[in-house]
Formats: C-alpha cells, structure tokens, sequence
C-alpha cells in the first residue's frame, strides 16, 4: 500500500478495508476507543509519534510493515 511517505490519514487508512483490518486485529479494543475517531485527520506519521508513549515500538514499526505490504 502507498503510505505516501507516512503523510496518509487515518480516515484514509481507516476507509481501506485492508488497512482497518490490520489495525483492528492488531490493536482490537483500542479501536473503539473516542480518540480514534478524533484522529481521522492525523497522518500515519503523527499517530505513529504519539503512539509511542503507550505501545512498544516494535510493534508500531511492524504495523507500518504490514501496511506497506498491503
């Protein structure tokens, strides 16, 4: 899949039925949670920044993988 340098927005991301699968397997609960949808407009780049502070790195770098090999 086309990240477009990590400058795609969740809502794009989330609009792609491949893309929310990876997301909702990986991350299930969290993807019900109200900030999601209050992150529509962030790019994969920004998310991945504040992501950090609550999961591991690893996995943020292995969604990203899995997301460029969509």
């Amino acid at each position: 899949m086309d990240l477009k340098n990590n400058s795609i927005t969740v809502q794009e991301l989330l609009a792609n039925p491949k893309s929310k699968a990876v997301f909702q397997r990986r991350f299930g609960k969290l993807m019900r949670h109200p900030l999601v949808g209050a992150a529509q407009s962030l790019t994969l780049a920004q998310l991945a920044e504040m992501a950090v502070v609550y999961l591991p790195k690893k996995t943020i770098d292995e969604t990203m993988e899995e997301l460029r090999r969509l």
